[in-house]
């Protein structure tokens, strides 16, 4: 080789040396900890677990633990979460580096990556899909701002648990700083968002976080308004999408940064890094808004129970009605009771149940009903509740009663206002001129009626009445003393300001007809959150069979004795709460492969598959014991699935409807 070439080379290669050795000293961090433990943001369920990776000296103080990151990950840079700072590694080979802190703000808490490892496991899940649901996208500008500290607590007002047994005794536990656990059934004009507030008061002039979990943004603002009474502004926090996504970052960095400690909101908010958490609440947790409809799908209340017993928190599982899952708490000792004793029960509501076929000629409002309206009129408001929205839901031919049925594809017939011809469901035909099929009939009748035909019909039968409507996307927020007739929609119900006189709750026989194991539960809790807005002394009507066992629960005002009646019953049926459930979805062939590869634990049970829409479903069943291995097994599942790459599946644990 030539000199001068010789020379070439060689000081290449000590140019070449010198950039390494800069390189490998600028991945050296200072300090103790130079390798990170990074969650990698892939839903791959084999490869659901932290990737060490060297953190370079420039990022040494901004890779916390809880912070966004970059990495390089197969080829292509993804989104991360540090979850630990390490000093040394179990890889064998040399460490890549960290990309790029995104943001050294720790949005990710020690206790919240704990938490979707236990979700994640619990459901089947990844745990990069929990913390989707967890931790909101980043704002940038946002996150420049400063979160301002809350003012200092002040002690709370008390007495609206006066009434229920064993209430006082709850809150002098949380004064003290304990974790008492309790299931709280709320009784006929209790002012339940004053309530929750006091029990949030009380745990955060202790100096402890609290955390409140309502289905709606309805329950948001009542509980809102509830805290700003108690408290004053400056205290807490509503984590909802409502706001926007700027403002739903910066509450939930004042959350993180520990400017507030008290948070409410719906489901997403179950997952809010509150500091010194020592209160969980959840209300009502028999509605199906508390049911993530995001893999891995985990409920509200499953979450906040996880918690309270990964941080020793106290929890408080409020309702009007009780689910079966919430008596089991009950009955295993895991909580107590907490409620009003039943001579209060007595004088703050009466209620009775009548047959739908004791009516007003031309109306489908029996006599006991109409007169409890009429009476209720006098002095104050009255509200009606009936399932359906909109005028008429269904039609029937009315000489032979048969379905009224679209000319050109056979969809069913509906009106949507009084003078508005008859309009296909399905393809919007217009039938200005309808025939029965089967009779040659052209009457129609409305066997379903909506609520805008109630209100219509009530309003023709107590003239000189206002009468207004609340449903959909009209929902009237709040009625005021006056002499109103409010016909509403399930969850529609305005709240009055006084309580209604007399709530009369109409066809239920349309919300028991549901096909669905929770239809009877489903039905109580409905007529339960309507009932429970009377004033003291008010009066319910419910239209009915009063046989039937859960028009006998509302009677007699006892959501404890149904639940625990569900519960037994289903014990017998092997189906929740005393056994655990799993849902596979999927095409024939990729449920095959499922049922090959998956390891069932010991006394499980395959049914099906069976056709759900254009899909095919296999239902798996263990005993409550059996519940975690039956998880474990679909975990192992899953991970075998994502790294053979086979044909997708749904996977849902403990699913609300089956």
């Amino acid at each position: 080789m030539l000199p001068g070439l010789r020379a070439a080379v060689d000081d290449a290669k000590a140019k070449a040396a010198a950039t390494r050795r800069r390189k490998a000293a600028s991945w050296e961090p200072a300090g103790t900890d130079p390798v990170a433990r990074v969650l990698v943001d892939i839903a791959l369920a084999h490869l659901d677990r932290p990737f060490d990776y060297a953190v370079p000296a420039a990022m040494a103080a901004t890779a916390v633990p809880g912070a966004r990151v970059k990495v390089r990950f197969a080829g292509q840079d993804v989104d991360g979460y540090v979850v630990e700072r390490a000093s040394t590694t179990d890889h064998t080979g040399t460490l890549q580096p960290l990309r790029r802190v995104v943001s050294p703000e720790p949005v990710l808490a020690p206790e919240i990556a704990r938490l979707s490892e236990t979700l994640a496991r619990r459901y089947a899940g990844a745990r990069s899909d929990v913390l989707r649901l967890a931790v909101p996208p980043r704002h940038a500008t946002t996150e420049k701002q400063e979160s301002a500290p809350a003012p200092t607590p002040v002690p709370p007002a008390t007495g609206a648990w006066a009434e229920v047994e064993h209430g006082d005794a709850f809150l002098r536990r949380l004064a003290a700083g304990d974790s008492p656990r309790a299931v709280w059934a709320a009784a006929p004009a209790d002012d339940w968002p004053a309530m929750v507030a006091e029990a949030v008061a009380t745990t955060y002039a202790a100096g402890r976080g609290a955390l409140v979990c309502v289905p709606d943004r309805r329950d948001v603002t009542r509980v809102d308004a509830a805290l700003l009474d108690m408290l004053g502004e400056g205290h807490h926090v509503c984590l909802t999408a409502d706001g926007g996504p700027a403002a739903r970052y910066r509450d939930f960095l004042a959350v993180a940064r520990g400017a507030r400690r008290i948070v409410v909101g719906t489901r997403s908010a179950a997952f809010a890094p509150v500091h010194d958490l020592g209160l969980v609440v959840l209300w009502d947790d028999g509605d199906d808004l508390h049911a993530e409809p995001r893999a891995p799908y985990p409920h509200t209340r499953e979450v906040l129970l996880t918690r309270a017993e990964e941080q020793s928190t106290a929890a408080l599982l409020g309702g009007v009605a009780r689910t079966p899952e919430v008596e089991q708490l009950v009955a295993s000792g895991w909580a107590h009771e907490l409620a009003v004793p039943r001579e209060v029960l007595r004088r703050r509501v009466r209620v009775e149940a009548v047959p739908a076929e004791d009516r007003q000629v031309g109306t489908r409002i029996p006599r006991a009903a109409y007169d409890a309206i009429r009476r209720g009129l006098e002095a104050g408001p009255v509200l009606v509740q009936t399932p359906r929205a909109g005028y008429a839901a269904s039609l029937a031919c009315e000489t032979c009663r048969a379905p009224a049925r679209c000319a050109v594809c056979t969809g069913p017939l509906v009106v949507s206002g009084p003078t508005v011809p008859p309009q296909c469901r399905w393809c919007g035909h217009v039938e200005a001129a309808w025939a029965c099929s089967t009779c040659g009939g052209r009457g129609l009748r409305a066997p379903v009626r909506g609520e805008a035909r109630t209100a219509e019909e009530l309003g023709r039968m107590f003239p000189g009445t206002t009468v207004r409507s609340s449903s959909g996307e009209r929902v009237v927020e709040r009625v005021g003393a006056h002499a109103d007739l409010v016909v509403a929609t399930v969850g529609a119900e305005p709240v009055a300001e006084e309580g209604y006189t007399a709530v009369v709750i109409l066809d239920t026989w349309l919300s028991l007809a549901r096909d669905d194991l929770r239809a009877a539960e489903e039905a109580l809790r409905r007529w339960l959150n309507a009932a429970v807005l009377v004033r003291p002394g008010g009066h319910v009507v419910a239209v009915g069979d009063p046989a039937h066992p859960a028009l006998q629960a509302l009677v007699r005002w006892d959501p404890t004795g149904f639940a625990r009646r569900e519960a037994d019953e289903r014990a017998q049926a092997h189906l929740p709460p005393a056994a655990r459930l799993a849902t596979v979805t999927g095409d024939l062939g990729a449920l095959d492969d499922v049922l090959t590869l998956v390891d069932l634990p010991e006394g499980a049970e395959v049914l099906g598959p069976v056709a759900v829409d254009d899909e095919f479903r296999v239902l798996l069943r263990v005993p409550w014991s059996r519940g975690p291995a039956l998880s474990a097994a679909l975990g192992d599942l899953q991970r075998i699935r994502s790294a053979r790459k086979l044909d997708a599946v749904r996977i849902q644990v403990d699913p609300l409807a089956i």
